[in-house]
This record gives structure tokens, C-alpha cells and sequence, in this order.
């Protein structure tokens, strides 16, 4: 099986450098810095997240290392909702712990906040589990075995249990803590938490090597992926908060469809955007749903 890896050399060499200079620019974001103090009044609408919120890679980017999109879905929701008074601090890279610490040049996220604001939305815990560590690990691992599961293999305990089940549940209290804090700080607030877009065919067929997963660890993150997602969804019905469900939303459009249908960029992006992340149509795709539940609807 590795033989057949090595028969598309050049194509798998590509597509494994572009994952690995994603995941280093994952990392880099995500180095923290002195924690800053102080809190506002906030703006009316503040949005929270990390790299599937800021849209690293689509045009036009701000924030520094941050990649803040002017086109990522908090954007969009805001000049769908007529609300001029916004504040985007998603950040790539971000985790749970940023909401509360600086992230390079980036205040800790829930210093946007403030009485004043009336509206949050909020994309968090991909990196809690350590996306990017998790999807660099399944690309190397594919050329062993392109026909099987080595990265479930991988991820699997002595024990036989599944260690990014483990790391999904373990995220679960840092998610409710994060709600908490926002209803502390924006008690005024509606609040949605949105879900992570459908990154892996939904069908369970990859497409190795242009998207360097071997075939029996694409249902495997496809399956994590949505486990996380219904972690997300509960943690939001237990703190009264919306859910906005942007897998559904993105079905049909994962990294292995041809470039005109593909709204999450593969290994190697063909259009603006970095691996394995939405692109401007992904971004206004996840944007719909998250309108729809800031609008209460």
C-alpha cells in the first residue's frame, strides 16, 4: 500500500508540505503573551473564535497573525443584522484558554465584551482537541497505509478506547466555562455558539492523495469531527445559549470536491484560503445559520 503512495510521489509531496506549513502557522498563532486587563462597555456585537471564525488566507486579512477575513462569517452576520457597532477578535489558533489570556498582539478575547453588548457569537474547541496537530498525524500516516486507518490506529489507547473521544470530553468544561463567562461579562447578550463546518466528505470516501487522509481515517474524522460538534451542541442547550449548525450547512462542499463545489479547501487550496479551511463561500455558507440564530429565528 505504501508502493501506491509512492506512485503519486510528487502530488503527496505537495499536498503533505502545504499541511504541515498550516499547521505551523496554527501554532505560531496560537503563542500566548502577557495577559491584559480591563473591560469596556463593549460593542453591540462582538465575535469570538479562532481560525474557522477569522477566515486565515480570504481576502482582505487584518489582525496580524490573528488572519482576520473582512468577508469571514462574523462580517457577513453583522451587515446582515445592520450592526455598526462590531468587534471581530477571533484569532487563528485560538483555544479556550485565549478567551482569557493574549494571544501574541491580541487582548484575551472576552475583554471585548461589556454591558453593552448585545449580541456574541462564538467558534471555539477545534483547537482544544488539537486540529492541527490531528490532521498533520493522519496526512503522515497515510502513505503507510493509504487503503486503511492508520491514524485511528494511532489515536486508539492501550486500553482500546479512542483518545480524541477522550480529548472531546475533556474540552466539554472548558466550553461550558467559556459560556459562563460570556453570560457573565454580556449578560445582556444573545449568545451563539456555531459548530465546525463539514471538512471531510460526509459520504465517508476520500480522495488520497490530493488530500493526503487515508481511506479508512476519512469516516473516522469525519466521525470525530461531528462527535465534537454534538459536544458543542450540548454544552449550548445546557447553557441556554443558540446553536448555530454549520456542518449542515456546508454538507457536499469538504475538501474532496471539485474546486467550483468546494467551499473547505483541501491540502492544497485552490482558492484564497489555508488547508483543510473555509473558503469565501465556506464563510458565507457558515454565515446563514449563525444569522438565523442571532436573529432568534
Amino acid at each position: 500500500m505504501a508502493a501506491e503512495a509512492r506512485a503519486h510521489g510528487g502530488r503527496y509531496g505537495k499536498a503533505l508540505a502545504a499541511v504541515g506549513a498550516a499547521t505551523a502557522l496554527a501554532a505560531g498563532a496560537a503563542a500566548p503573551a502577557t495577559a491584559s486587563a480591563g473591560q469596556g462597555v463593549g460593542e453591540r456585537y462582538v465575535a469570538l473564535g479562532d481560525s474557522y471564525t477569522s477566515a486565515p488566507g480570504v481576502p482582505r486579512q487584518s489582525g496580524g497573525d490573528c488572519a482576520r477575513s473582512s468577508v469571514n462569517y462574523p462580517s457577513l452576520t453583522a451587515k446582515a443584522l445592520h450592526q455598526k457597532s462590531f468587534k471581530d477578535v477571533s484569532c487563528s489558533g485560538a483555544k479556550t484558554d485565549d478567551f482569557w489570556r493574549a494571544q501574541g498582539a491580541n487582548p484575551p478575547q472576552l475583554d471585548a465584551l461589556g454591558t453593552n453588548t448585545k449580541l456574541v457569537t462564538i467558534g471555539i474547541g477545534g483547537n482544544d482537541i488539537g486540529f492541527g496537530e490531528i490532521i498533520g498525524a493522519c496526512a503522515q500516516l497515510s502513505v503507510s497505509d493509504p487503503a486503511g486507518a492508520p491514524c485511528r490506529k494511532q489515536y486508539t489507547g492501550a486500553d482500546g478506547g479512542d483518545l480524541l473521544n477522550k480529548r472531546i470530553a475533556d474540552t466539554a468544561p472548558k466550553i461550558a466555562k467559556v459560556l459562563k463567562a460570556v453570560h457573565r461579562k454580556a449578560p445582556h447578550a444573545r449568545v451563539v455558539l456555531a459548530g465546525y463546518p463539514a471538512i471531510m466528505p460526509d459520504d465517508g470516501v476520500g480522495c488520497f492523495p490530493s488530500v493526503p487522509i487515508a481511506a479508512g481515517d476519512v469516516p473516522y474524522l469525519r466521525d470525530t469531527e461531528k462527535k465534537l460538534n454534538t459536544m458543542l451542541r450540548q454544552q449550548a442547550r445546557k447553557a441556554h445559549v443558540r446553536y448555530a449548525d454549520t456542518y449542515r450547512a456546508t454538507v457536499g462542499h469538504d475538501v474532496c470536491k471539485p474546486e467550483a463545489d468546494r467551499w473547505i479547501e483541501g491540502a492544497q487550496p485552490t482558492r484564497p484560503a489555508v488547508p483543510f479551511h473555509p473558503n469565501a463561500d465556506g464563510e458565507r455558507a457558515m454565515a446563514q445559520p449563525v444569522i438565523t440564530q442571532a436573529r432568534g429565528r
